[in-house]
């Protein structure tokens, strides 16, 4: 599955081209996430690199990023207590484990910093490979938002909000 040669580490400046390779792939194709197909750089930067406590990390093989996932409080305040991760894989990389090592990782670290669970905000209902994923981790389905993504910017489809204890 993974190649032992893949390492998963903090982001670093240098990172940012392939990050954005993977994130400017991903919400342009409009059937994952919310983010605006046609995004520039600087707005796809904003939105997936974010200031302290959140944090940005990237698999790399080769010198090359394969992936990339996010991780920081979902909420602040009084619920800052319960993570939100987000995962990007390339689509060389897909069907590798990539996303499986990504996942685990952030668990870890979220266990890391304090955090008492993880929530997906708004994982696509037509997403059935990272569903299947998500729930042999230990995430279940907490809710479903009716028609709540315009898939491609068109079709209109369930997402579901999913949570897991850590």
């Amino acid at each position: 599955m993974l190649n032992t040669r893949v390492e998963i580490r903090q982001f670093a400046e240098n990172d940012w081209p392939g990050v954005w390779a993977v994130v400017h792939a991903v919400i342009d194709a409009g059937d994952t996430y919310e983010y605006p197909p046609g995004a520039s750089e600087a707005e796809g930067r904003a939105l997936w690199i974010q200031p302290p406590p959140g944090e940005c990390w990237v698999a790399v093989e080769d010198g090359r990023v394969l992936g990339t996932y996010k991780i920081g409080p979902n909420r602040i305040g009084l619920a800052d207590h319960v993570a939100n991760g987000s995962y990007m894989v390339s689509a060389a990389a897909q069907g590798r484990g990539l996303g499986r090592a990504l996942c685990e990782h952030s668990l870890e670290r979220a266990r890391e910093l304090g955090f008492a669970a993880m929530q997906f905000n708004a994982v696509v209902a037509t997403n059935t490979r990272a569903l299947r994923l998500w729930r042999s981790l230990g995430f279940i389905i907490v809710g479903t938002v009716p028609n709540g993504f315009r898939l491609h910017g068109k079709d209109m489809v369930d997402f579901h909000i999913l949570h897991r204890f850590l």
